[in-house]
């Protein structure tokens, strides 16, 4: 299966519950994602992600100097982001549990 297209459907679930304890900015949530086993998503994705969500209202940002470079741009959930976070966390939950009956009825689990 095509995980690239698994992604498209929950990376703003995952961007929104890599934030959840610790605001990040775009490649510290990269490499977070990554670390967290989803290797295959795109630089492009998260930063679009992010915008999306911020234009959204899910988002806060501010802006941290740096002496060693550019200026980095945090993320964080505001109390919308964290509503929705709750939110698609039951819809996920539910859906994957749907597909793991689905899965074992089929003899398919893993």
């Amino acid at each position: 299966m095509d995980t690239t297209q698994l992604l498209k459907g929950v990376l703003d679930l995952a961007v929104l519950a890599v934030l959840k304890d610790e605001d990040g900015y775009g490649y510290d949530i990269l490499r977070r994602l990554r670390e967290a086993g989803l290797e295959e998503v795109g630089d492009a994705s998260v930063y679009g992600t992010l915008r999306r969500l911020f234009a959204a209202g899910l988002l806060t940002t501010y802006v941290v100097p740096s002496e060693a470079g550019p200026h980095r741009k945090y993320y964080a959930l505001n109390a919308a982001g964290r509503d929705q976070l709750v939110r698609s966390g039951k819809t996920w939950r539910s859906f994957a549990g749907t597909m793991d009956a689905l899965l074992e009825d089929r003899g398919m689990a893993a």
